[in-house]
C-alpha cells in the first residue's frame, strides 16, 4: 500500500543541518501551541465585549476564523526555515500536480484509518471519566449552548465564511508541515550535528505531544479536554507513522484538509438557524 521506495529518495542528513536547525523542530510546535493559545485568548477577548458571558475558550467558529493570523505566520516561517536549508514547502509537502488525484485517495483511506482509533481514544476517555454515564455526558462535554454568544446573523455569517474559506485550506497544509514535515523531519535527521538522529520513536511522539496540547485550546468544556488531548496524540502518531511510511505529507494534508473540512463546512448553517429562529 506504501509508495514505492524506488521512487523516493531515501532519507539522510543533509549538509546543511545545523544544531540551529534542531532547535527549531522542536520550537517551531512550541511557538505554534503558544500563538493558538494567544489566538484563543485574544478571541475570548474581543467576543467578551460584546457577550459578557462568554466562556472560555471561544466557540469553535470562532476559534477557527482565529487561526489565519496564526497559519499565515507558522507558514511563513516554515518557508523561511526551508529557505535556509535549501529546500522549498513544495519539497517538503511531496507536491506532483500528476499525483493530486491518487494523494486524494490515500487521503480518503488514511482519514478512515485515523479517523477509528480516534473516536476510540475519545470513547475511553468519557468512559474513565463518567463510566456507565458516558453517553449521556458526551451530549453536554463536546457542545455547551449557552457558550454560543449571541452575535446577530451577519457577523455570524462573515465569521462562518471567514472560517470556510481559510482555515481548512492553510490549517491543514500548515499544521503538517510544522508537527510532521519540519519538526518529526528535522529531529530524525539532527541532534546537533550532521549525522546523529533522534531514535524515531522521540521524533514521532515529540511532535505529536504538541499537535495535542494546540487542541487544549479547542476543548469547548473543560471536561473535554482531556479526550481531546489525548485523541488528537493518538491522530498525531497515526499521521507521524504514515508519513514514515510513505515519506510525502500530501496524503496525510488531504486527510486532514477532508477533517477540517467536515470541521467548518457546517458553520455556514449557523446564520441560517439563526435569522429563522429569530435571534
Amino acid at each position: 500500500m506504501l509508495d514505492n521506495p524506488a521512487t523516493i529518495p531515501a532519507v539522510s542528513a543533509r549538509p546543511n543541518d545545523t544544531p540551529a536547525s534542531a532547535r527549531w523542530a522542536l520550537g517551531l510546535p512550541l511557538l505554534r501551541v503558544v500563538l493558538v493559545a494567544a489566538a484563543s485568548g485574544a478571541t475570548w477577548l474581543i467576543t467578551s465585549a460584546f457577550e459578557s458571558d462568554l466562556a472560555f475558550p471561544p466557540p469553535a467558529m470562532l476559534s477557527a476564523a482565529a487561526m489565519l493570523p496564526v497559519n499565515i505566520i507558522c507558514l511563513l516561517l516554515v518557508m523561511r526555515l526551508l529557505r535556509r536549508e535549501g529546500r522549498t514547502v513544495r519539497d517538503l509537502l511531496g507536491f506532483d500536480r500528476r499525483r493530486i488525484g491518487t494523494d486524494l485517495l490515500w487521503g480518503l483511506l488514511w482519514l478512515a484509518v485515523l479517523y477509528l482509533p480516534f473516536v476510540g481514544a475519545i470513547m475511553l476517555v468519557v468512559w474513565v471519566q463518567h463510566g456507565s454515564e458516558m453517553f449521556v455526558a458526551m451530549q453536554t462535554i463536546f457542545f455547551d449552548p449557552e457558550t454560543v454568544p449571541t452575535l446577530n446573523p451577519v457577523a455570524w455569517s462573515v465569521i462562518a465564511v471567514v472560517a470556510v474559506i481559510t482555515f481548512a485550506p492553510l490549517n491543514a497544509p500548515t499544521e503538517e508541515l510544522v508537527y510532521r514535515g519540519y519538526a518529526q523531519g528535522t529531529l530524525r535527521q539532527a541532534r546537533g550535528s550532521t549525522e546523529a538522529r533522534w531514535p524515531t520513536v522521540v521524533a514521532v511522539i515529540v511532535p505529536s505531544i504538541f499537535f495535542a496540547l494546540q487542541h487544549v485550546w479547542y476543548a469547548p468544556t473543560p471536561d473535554a479536554v482531556v479526550a481531546f488531548v489525548c485523541a488528537f496524540f493518538v491522530w498525531g502518531v497515526g499521521s507521524a507513522v504514515i508519513y514514515l511510511g510513505q515519506r510525502r505529507l500530501m496524503p496525510v494534508v488531504f486527510a486532514h484538509l477532508l477533517v477540517n473540512l467536515l470541521f467548518t463546512l457546517p458553520a455556514l448553517a449557523v446564520p441560517v438557524f439563526l435569522s429563522t429562529s429569530g435571534v
